[in-house]
């Protein structure tokens, strides 16, 4: 590599390393206020909410609708504050499942359909967070560092 390819390397590098708190910050922050304002909506409908489920033909609705509204609301703000960001992805996959299988089904025809809608978009980022955590600027990585500043090293073994 030529000394001109190395540096442009280093400094590309030295930027993505630096900037490496803002995709998992972004993430957290679009998707636990989509999941806030659509568990709140859902709340503040649920006999609405409860009918649409059934006309779609989800078992029991009427646990369902207002345990949906519940776990986006719950699960939003969780997200926001990067508070249980990997337990909080969850539920937001399960649902965004059931909606795509369910209420999408029909605009579904091809793999591209799929990937055009925004509940699989909200998948994909859950899957994201869930695998890789809410990263450096949240509450979960304040409670890890807590948590490791509380470890004490195990002892060195012996060797006898």
């Amino acid at each position: 590599m030529t000394e001109r390819g190395s540096g442009l390397r280093a400094l590309v590098l030295r930027v993505s390393s630096a900037l490496r708190w803002l995709p998992p910050t972004v993430a957290r922050l679009t998707l636990g206020w989509v999941f806030l304002q659509s568990g709140w909506g859902k709340l503040h409908n649920l006999e609405k909410v409860t009918g649409f489920f059934g006309s779609m033909g989800i078992p029991a609705p009427q646990v369902l609708a207002p345990m949906t509204a519940f776990f986006e609301f719950a699960c939003g703000i969780l997200l926001l504050v990067g508070l249980a960001t990997r337990v909080a992805s969850l539920p937001i996959i399960a649902i965004m499942t059931v909606a795509l299988a369910t209420a999408k089904k029909g605009e579904i025809h091809e793999l591209s359909d799929l990937f055009g809608q925004s509940e699989y978009l909200y998948i994909c980022l859950a899957l994201w967070l869930g695998a890789y955590g809410a990263g450096p600027i949240s509450a979960d990585a304040v409670v890890a560092r807590k948590m490791d500043a509380r470890e004490t090293p195990l002892p060195a073994r012996s060797r006898a």
